[in-house]
């Protein structure tokens, strides 16, 4: 039986697109390098996302890229092409007969796009390398033409997805890609429409947001949600900071969205720079959104005490990312009082239980410190 601490996680919402999600848990949008090379989805990823799709009122997909030379990675699906519909259909109805409502996470990689996926044609708002990561190539500069005609791709995967039977868009404009590129300080030297001045800066998103509702509000057919994703500062010099961020999130509050989603690596950090440095990132902006827009609140949300932290905050709903690849349960053990039993480790021998991919299953196994992982046949 379930705990009645946990019965606010597990409550209905309705978004302001009519959009009815069953609870407030989503599945957070995650890379998971597993889509064939020409950018169809493959079975290995319809089986990861049917394995988590029973419990969460929504997920977001991995990003899905609009433009052919806005591929982020290898292993990413996507959005670019009418050739890609059938594809996105595929996704959208293994994440349906979970249950789960289906949004299509879109983006432009940008700067951050490996050459040899865009047959070496990187483009950015300016022609600054990345210093994160390990640094990165320097990008083009894209033509005033050439940024409409990615404000343009944006409208039409939308169109695609709304075609695909998708319940929504994620604009993806954090951690680094191209609308990040846009807005921040170090990426954007640009002296036109598109650059200078914070107002400047916030042109290219804004420009995204109002070409992607535009579609949605001629094309859609049904309840179609619109939803935003952000990061909240950055850690290079030059770089946006938080009050950046808040008079963007001010500016988004009033757009016809259905929701904000920061991206954050931890629910509890505070931010370096800001208003106010002793109160919580996710406060701040919660402060600064209000009642206008419902807010994604994330970020090594472990337990259901955690979720209902991220709740008790302001926020309207959780993502839950590398949580739901270690635990797919997460929701229905929680539903049934058996959050005990929540797995909050991996080991080498789980992959199959689990229905991870090979690629991303071997990063997990890999990448220190990303995953809590266990030797093998250590206890969970």
């Amino acid at each position: 039986m379930m705990n009645k601490a946990f019965k606010a996680l597990l409550e209905p919402v309705q978004l302001q697109s009519g959009l009815q999600l069953h609870n407030r848990l989503v599945m957070a949008p995650m890379t998971n390098y597993a889509s064939h090379e020409d950018g169809t989805v493959s079975p290995q990823e319809l089986q990861y996302y049917a394995r988590r799709s029973a419990g969460v009122g929504a997920v977001i997909t991995a990003c899905t890229y609009v433009s052919v030379n806005g591929k982020g990675f290898p292993g990413e699906f996507g959005g670019h092409s009418d050739e890609m519909t059938s594809s996105l259909a595929q996704l959208a109805d293994t994440i349906h007969s979970g249950g789960a409502k289906a949004i299509l996470q879109i983006f432009h990689g940008g700067r951050s796009c490996p050459p040899e996926l865009v047959n070496g044609d990187v483009v950015s708002a300016s022609a600054v390398a990345s210093e994160e990561r390990g640094g990165g190539v320097q990008p083009r500069s894209l033509s005033d033409e050439e940024i409409r005609d990615i404000i343009s791709d944006f409208g039409e995967t939308t169109r695609r997805a709304i075609e695909a039977g998708y319940d929504g868009v994620e604009i993806h404009g954090a951690n680094g890609y191209l609308i990040h590129q846009f807005f921040s300080t170090h990426s954007n030297r640009r002296e036109d429409e598109w650059g200078g001045s914070l107002e400047k800066r916030m042109a290219f998103p804004l420009a995204v947001v109002k070409e992607v509702t535009d579609v949605v509000r001629k094309k859609a057919d049904r309840p179609f949600a619109v939803g935003y994703r952000f990061s909240p500062e950055e850690a290079t010099t030059p770089g946006f900071t938080l009050d950046d961020t808040l008079a963007l999130v001010d500016k988004l509050a009033e757009e016809p969205l259905d929701y904000l989603h920061v991206s954050l690596m931890d629910y509890t950090i505070k931010p370096r720079t800001g208003p106010d440095v002793t109160k919580t990132t996710l406060a701040l902006l919660l402060d600064t959104i209000g009642t206008r827009k419902p807010l994604i609140g994330v970020g090594s949300v472990h337990t259901p005490e955690q979720a209902m932290e991220v709740l008790a905050a302001g926020s309207a709903l959780v993502a839950l990312g590398r949580e739901l690849i270690v635990e797919p349960d997460w929701v229905q053990k929680v539903e049934e009082g058996r959050e005990e039993s929540i797995r909050t480790t991996v080991g080498p021998e789980d992959q199959e239980e689990l229905v991870v991919p090979d690629a991303l299953w071997n990063a997990i196994m890999n990448v220190p410190g990303w995953f809590p992982v266990r030797d093998r046949n250590e206890a969970h």
